[in-house]
């Protein structure tokens, strides 16, 4: 007698086991209402804090939303981040000290921080998504954990470079930042011009300064047609006061961190006929992806146009990271940094309410946005003059 009361108890574990092994096995071992933890450091305090809040607050606020819909299969998402003001080696300190507390992504902010970091993240298998759009971040053999949801800094270069050309200009020049992040377009968007009979003059803008006579004078000297500004919104509006000021005949085009609000409250008048090259929507632009930030914003007494540009790259970045989570966790896999790259590898063609062309990633190819739309500012606003253009 008991050894079938022994023998039926035998049986009713092994089923129980069995039980339990079919439930792990449909969500990848992942079946839990613990939160999804995700790492992120922002500039609040330092040198690009101005743009560096309003992106940091649509980080912050997608995760809020998105745990309102009810998370990754009832999973929150657990944002732990800090201001790292700017401060590379701050940054290298926070992104451990994460990686110890369980964080399986990380979203981060500057191109110095970036790349530092870009080893380390392949090494810890930790998919990183950041606001620096640096090139090289795009390329799984130099950064196999990085993804890119802007279009890199070259290849924005490179699409106004193309627009001069079309347009007959055949003397360019690049003022930018002088860091990597300012660096990171000067080499491709020289050999576009040159490859294209073209030549091109590089000056450095250094911290602080507040006038560029003297570079503007070299400006006028070699007849430059088409100026390119690779740097934040503050900086270029001094450099665009100088040239209005100086009386240059140049066509001015803003590269993305100072194509938004920002740069127009800031140059006045002086910013009348400047272009911009732009990876992104602007608020008020009609795109549908932009409709559920808006309503958010206007849910909590804000609204996306008080908000801008810099938001709508914040949310739209950490959505995309939710996305490869979303991805992993569907495919039955494991919520870890190697199954969440995989999932991001895996998507093509992915539509974000036309915020930005259809992003594309593959294990080859970590750039998903290889498109620019070109604005203008005409009475006071950034104003479409073009589509989304490919990068030639």
């Amino acid at each position: 007698m008991f050894a079938k009361r022994g023998l039926k108890r035998g049986m009713m574990l092994l089923a129980l086991a069995l039980a339990v092994m079919l439930v792990l096995s449909a969500c990848g071992g992942g079946c839990s209402d613990e939160p999804i933890k995700i790492g992120a450091i922002f500039d609040l305090t330092g040198p690009t804090s101005d743009v560096g809040t309003p992106y940091s607050e649509g980080v912050k606020n997608f995760v809020a939303w998105y745990n309102e819909q009810g998370g990754v299969d009832g999973r929150p998402l657990e944002l732990i981040s800090a201001d790292y003001a700017y401060k590379v080696d701050q940054g290298e300190q926070l992104y451990t000290q994460y990686v110890n507390q369980g964080v399986v992504v990380f979203q981060g902010w500057g191109t110095g921080d970036t790349e530092a970091l870009r080893s380390r993240i392949g090494t810890d298998e930790i998919p990183f998504m950041s606001a620096s759009y640096s090139d090289v971040l795009g390329n799984p053999d130099e950064a196999p954990y990085n993804f890119l949801i802007g279009t890199g800094y070259g290849a924005q270069a490179v699409a106004s470079v193309q627009w001069g050309l079309d347009n007959g200009a055949t003397k360019f020049a690049i003022f930018h930042h002088d860091s990597p992040f300012g660096k990171s377009p000067v080499a491709m968007a020289t050999e576009h011009a040159e490859a294209n009979g073209a030549s091109m003059e590089v000056f450095p803008m250094p911290g602080g300064a507040t006038d560029f006579t003297a570079e503007l004078t070299q400006v006028q000297e070699a007849g430059i047609e088409y100026l390119l500004i690779q740097n934040v919104s503050s900086p270029a509006s001094t450099l665009v006061k100088n040239i209005v000021d100086f009386g240059l005949d140049v066509q001015v085009v803003c590269l993305n961190w100072c194509t938004d609000e920002l740069f127009v409250s800031l140059a006045g008048s002086a910013g009348e006929g400047v272009m911009g090259a732009s990876p992104f929507a602007f608020p008020g632009s009609g795109a549908a992806g932009l409709e559920e930030m808006d309503e958010y914003l206007k849910a909590n007494g804000s609204s996306l146009e008080a908000k801008g540009i810099r938001y709508v790259q914040g949310w739209l970045t950490m959505k995309m990271m939710t996305a490869g989570i979303e991805k992993a966790a569907a495919d039955g896999n494991e919520i870890t940094g190697p199954n969440i790259k995989a999932a991001l590898e895996s998507m093509s063609n992915v539509s974000t309410g036309g915020i930005t062309q259809n992003l594309n990633f593959s294990s080859s190819n970590h750039a998903g946005n290889k498109g620019v739309q070109f604005y203008e500012i005409q009475n006071g606003a950034w104003t479409a003059i073009s589509d989304v253009i490919a990068v030639p």
